[in-house]
């Protein structure tokens, strides 16, 4: 590991550590936090859902999902899932930590995220199945798109942390784990 993902790495936790971390959630998932253009300009890769999905419809998320079997290691959930929907290849990761795991409200998951830079000028392809499109966002458009907001989910107020980069919304479990990526991070400036 170079000397500047070290430096973002010691802003991590190690992915055994975060593993062993409790959080609420029956269902085990991993995300990938994919960072391009670290340290100068850093960003990250989120997906946006396709409108007609039964789960998360429309919603922006991180590459990942549920956790095939019991077997299968949390860190390969989030790489496996980030190629079949982006087709972002393992080997063009370099897993720099990971963050605690955090738990959704609504679908009882267990969401265990992991860092990885990647290089800066991949190109993507989507799974047609799951994902409307890929999106790039530099961290400092979503810093500057944080607030708190009150959200209807459901029928039920909820007021929580958001994102906001052009017309797209970032809530939920992803708001929450950009916002203790981004925390960590200030920690370094």
């Amino acid at each position: 590991m170079d000397e500047l993902a070290g430096s973002l790495s010691s802003a991590l936790l190690a992915p055994e550590e975060a593993q062993a971390m409790r959080a609420p959630g029956s269902t085990d998932a991993a995300v990938l936090l994919a960072m391009f253009g670290h340290p100068a300009s850093p960003g990250l890769v989120f997906t946006e859902r396709r409108r007609d999905l039964r789960r998360h419809a429309g919603e922006i998320s991180f590459p990942g999902g549920r956790q095939d079997t019991a077997e299968e290691e949390l860190l390969a959930t989030a790489l496996r899932e980030s190629h079949e929907e982006i087709g972002l290849e393992p080997a063009q990761v370099e897993v720099v930590g990971a963050l605690p795991p955090v738990g959704t409200f609504v679908t009882g998951y267990k969401v265990h995220p992991f860092v990885g830079l990647i290089p800066e000028d991949l190109r993507f392809r989507p799974s047609p199945d799951e994902v409307a499109a890929v999106l790039l966002f530099r961290l400092e458009e979503l810093r500057a798109g944080f607030a708190m907001r009150r959200l209807v989910r459901r029928g039920v107020p909820i007021r929580t942390p958001t994102y906001v980069v052009g017309e797209h919304l970032i809530w939920g479990a992803t708001a929450r784990i950009l916002a203790d990526l981004l925390e960590r991070l200030e920690a370094l400036r």
